[in-house]
């Protein structure tokens, strides 16, 4: 566990600061790893790939020169709408331990149908009907 550890704070030295948290059946992980890499040619950025595979949870650290986060840069954003349809058709989801936050949330029509959405967000009406357990967080 140190040397995940250990990795994790690596990589964020080395200026990866855009991190994905995929989760993909085991036997598909090194599919989803070939794919970030070919990505990364597409949308000129470096990934580093790191986790839990034994779950299929794979973190996704992506450096790319001149972009510390990937709502700024037009190209990442699509990059990112592709990687996760990648993960989807490998039988994914775009969020593992971390859960859908303020980047995942403009993507989850790649893993939920309309209908899901529409549940989802009845459901936090019911709960919150005054909006005010993590405002703007998944749903607006």
């Amino acid at each position: 566990m140190e040397i995940r550890k250990r990795g994790g704070k690596g990589v964020k030295i080395k200026w990866y600061t855009i991190e994905e948290d995929t989760v993909v059946p085991r036997a598909e992980l090194p599919a989803l790893i070939r794919g970030v890499k070919e990505l990364g040619k597409q949308y000129h950025f470096d990934a580093v790939c790191y986790g839990h595979a034994g779950d299929g949870n794979l973190h996704i650290r992506i450096k790319k020169h001149g972009t510390d986060n990937s709502m700024d840069d037009p190209e990442l954003v699509t990059g990112l709408r592709a990687l996760f349809k990648l993960v989807h058709h490998l039988g994914g989801t775009i969020s593992g331990e971390h859960g859908i936050g303020l980047i995942q949330k403009g993507y989850m029509d790649i893993v939920f149908s309309q209908g899901h959405l529409d549940l989802m967000r009845g459901i936090k009406k019911i709960f919150d009907p005054n909006n005010i357990l993590n405002a703007g967080k998944i749903f607006d």
